[in-house]
């Protein structure tokens, strides 16, 4: 497996999702498959732990017996191709709300985030329910965010004044030829009877787009340009640790995606990693994130202190699917988005290597497939 001539180290300690299996085999085989109905009973638990390939369970925002404090509830969308990254965000986590727009050049290896940020929305934003239909939007003096879904099509317009020092940030796309399969999780996160995430992931999809930031214009292309989704609703007090990476793109000639996640809720949450090929999702165990870490850096306070994020990252799981190396190209850190108070968060972009193993026991090659990894803890 491609390793760009530099050894790949192992980090200490690893992320606890990928000692999950015990002995049973396929992921698959262990966690339940969501059925369709409420996402929650009426007295506010969680009506189903598991996965699914699609969104068969209906969030109620209503049916939630948590204070309004602790309701995340978030939409982010990332369009690419070789040469630029788009990343918009609309959330709101109750005590804070937030539009975030993120722009990455890898001709200039350069990123730039801007946020506009609204304290204690509490639900305000009035975000949909649904993840298949309906208008996500926020307006403020220096931005308008427009996520509208609906008839197979995505829509995203977003206008952000002063994006960059002088200049202005403006952006269209239309991502449509939606993938058969998603990643969707319904798991409680550990803290709470009560505290819980709902999530979909959706990757490979056909974009249309523009891109206009000061002088620079860039169109991107339906034949190599990819967008994904990166949806959410949630309910917890405490903002745990997690480790997340994804990455689509054409391999061997065929439309592919990948979602790696490690997230709060330790072993005990469903695993939402999976890899897509035209479509089809091939789901996978907890994946184990091997981050090579600094001399001494086991007792630092701050991800960069600790972990040396520009070299290579070893990522496999316990049934040995999965193994690629992830090679940084651009450190990401300080122009990840906003994160909630008390969250270090450190991301990177780079390419992907190596190998997955597919349902049907097929070795797909992974080779330069672009995308992005990042770990985060939480205040302690």
């Amino acid at each position: 497996m491609p390793t760009s001539g530099r050894e790949v180290e192992r980090a200490q300690p690893r992320c606890a999702c990928a000692a999950r299996d015990e002995g049973r085999g396929s992921v698959s085989g262990f966690e339940a498959r969501l059925t369709p109905g409420p996402l929650h009973r009426l007295d506010g638990l969680l009506a189903e732990s598991g996965w699914a390939t699609s969104p068969v369970r209906a969030y109620e925002r209503d049916r939630l017996k948590v204070p309004k404090r602790w309701i995340r509830e978030w939409d982010r969308y990332l369009v690419h191709d070789d040469e630029f990254v788009v990343i918009l965000s609309v959330a709101d986590l109750g005590h804070v709300g937030f539009a975030s727009a993120s722009v990455v050049d890898f001709s200039q290896a350069a990123s730039h985030t801007a946020s506009v940020v609204v304290p204690f929305p509490l639900g305000r934003f009035g975000l949909p329910a649904s993840s298949d239909a309906g208008a996500t939007s926020f307006e403020s003096g220096r931005t308008s965010f427009l996520f509208e879904v609906g008839d197979g099509f995505r829509r995203l317009k977003v206008r952000f004044t002063s994006f960059d020092g002088n200049d202005d940030l403006a952006f269209e796309a239309v991502l449509d030829e939606e993938p058969r399969d998603s990643a969707v999780v319904s798991t409680l996160t550990g803290e709470d009877s009560l505290a819980f995430r709902y999530s979909r992931k959706t990757f490979a999809m056909r974009v249309r787009g523009s891109l206009k930031k000061g002088l620079l214009v860039h169109g991107f292309c339906p034949d190599n340009s990819f967008g994904a989704l990166d949806w959410g609703r949630g309910a917890w007090s405490r903002w745990g640790d997690w480790r997340w990476a994804a990455a689509q793109g054409w391999q061997e000639g065929r439309r592919f995606g990948l979602s790696l996640g490690c997230g709060p809720g330790g072993a005990s949450a469903v695993s939402e990693s999976a890899a897509f090929v035209d479509g089809a999702a091939h789901r996978l165990s907890g994946v184990d994130f091997a981050i090579p870490e600094r001399t001494g850096g086991a007792r630092a306070r701050r991800l960069s202190d600790r972990y040396q994020l520009m070299r290579p990252w070893r990522l496999g799981d316990a049934e040995g699917r999965l193994d690629l190396v992830f090679t940084p190209l651009l450190d990401c850190a300080g122009h990840a988005g906003f994160d909630p108070l008390g969250v270090d968060r450190c991301q990177a972009f780079g390419r992907f290597d190596g190998s997955v193993a597919l349902d049907d026991g097929e070795r797909f090659s992974v080779e330069a497939l672009l995308g992005f990894a990042e770990v985060a803890r939480a205040a302690r």
